[in-house]
């Protein structure tokens, strides 16, 4: 899960004008004049930032100190603020391996010609990001994003769509522990201990996932909304494309907490039927037993009887013990108890 960080502060710029790159790793100092080219995009990450460089980009931008704050805050939830000018996101990346999630918060400031990401470290895939912005410039070139207005549609549009993939690819690694596990269920020596870890921790993970999946459809949802006017027309395909795969993720992630829910209720009715089975064993086998104490038990009391001081008296009861005894086995065995 996302924690506080204590490496140092990293910054990281671009500017693009006519699908080309400009200037790369330009000094922060040059950011108003970069921003106030008309024609160019810039981009602004700010890893671990100090508080000159966030007050350096809230001045040129006029970006509210409500924003920043939510900006290097841990834990925020998944959103999507409008302000005046400009949005907020605040989005989790995530991933999973061995049955383990991780999550990275990565909060986004989306100008007119600007992008800016904060983060608290360098967990999130910002180099695969920036190559999926290199990759996408062919958007430029037919024309999508010809406009500097809607170039930052694009450069939210690699983000978000770079940030749901990463929650797809988490699900399906969830989903292959499920498999896991469910093997582990049905298996003839079932380990218990280790099925109720994996579970309750398989079913911790995607409640963590669902909480910062689901939101992203709300926020997917009001982009696309024709009012707002905040995704052109020629890029509304591509952002319809990464609300699709929210909704994959969000139904896929509830789909696979009802599944594990339903495998610890089978692993409980699994053990149910394994002890009837052991107590139906116990049972029978203590049915056999008591055949011979009750035997031995009547022929050892102290009374009278036909046979008592005979030795065909020893032939009767071990005749009635073994006829007995073998009768209950047959009985039990015929019927699944033994």
């Amino acid at each position: 899960m996302t924690s506080g960080s204590a490496q140092p502060s990293h910054v990281r710029t671009r500017q693009w004008r006519g699908g080309k790159t400009t200037a790369d790793d330009f000094p922060l100092s040059e950011l108003r004049d970069r921003v106030a080219d008309a024609d160019a995009a810039v981009w602004v990450d700010l890893c671990a930032p100090s508080e000159d460089d966030l007050r350096l980009v809230a001045d040129v931008l006029g970006l509210d100190h409500v924003a920043l704050e939510d900006a290097v805050t841990h834990r925020e939830r998944t959103k999507l603020d409008r302000y005046t000018g400009y949005l907020f996101l605040n989005l989790y990346a995530a991933s999973a391996a061995k049955g383990r999630l991780a999550l990275h918060e990565v909060s986004a400031f989306v100008c007119d010609r600007a992008l800016v990401t904060v983060r608290d470290d360098d967990a999130f895939d910002m180099d695969g990001l920036v190559r999926r912005w290199d990759d996408d410039l062919s958007l430029w070139r037919r024309g999508v994003a010809d406009e500097a207005e809607n170039v930052r549609s694009l450069l939210l549009y690699g983000l978000l769509d770079q940030i749901v993939d990463g929650q797809l690819d988490a699900v399906q690694a969830l989903d292959d522990e499920t498999d896991a596990v469910e093997e582990l269920v049905f298996d003839d020596a079932p380990q218990g201990r280790e099925i109720q870890h994996r579970s309750f921790r398989l079913r911790k993970n995607l409640g963590a996932l669902r909480r910062v999946a689901l939101p992203m459809r709300e926020i997917l949802s009001t982009l696309l909304r024709r009012d707002t006017e905040l995704v052109p027309d020629s890029m509304r395909p591509y952002y319809q494309d990464v609300y699709d795969h929210a909704l994959h993720v969000g139904e896929w992630t509830d789909g696979l907490r009802d599944l594990v829910a339903d495998l610890l209720e089978t692993r409980i009715a699994l053990q149910d039927n394994r002890l009837n089975e052991v107590m139906k064993k116990v049972t029978s086998w203590a049915a056999i037993i008591a055949v011979p104490t009750a035997v031995t038990g009547f022929f050892g009391q102290n009374l009278a009887f036909p046979g008592r001081d005979a030795s065909s008296g020893f032939v009767v009861s071990s005749v009635v013990l073994v006829v007995l005894g073998v009768g209950l086995y047959g009985v039990f065995k015929r019927n699944g108890w033994l």
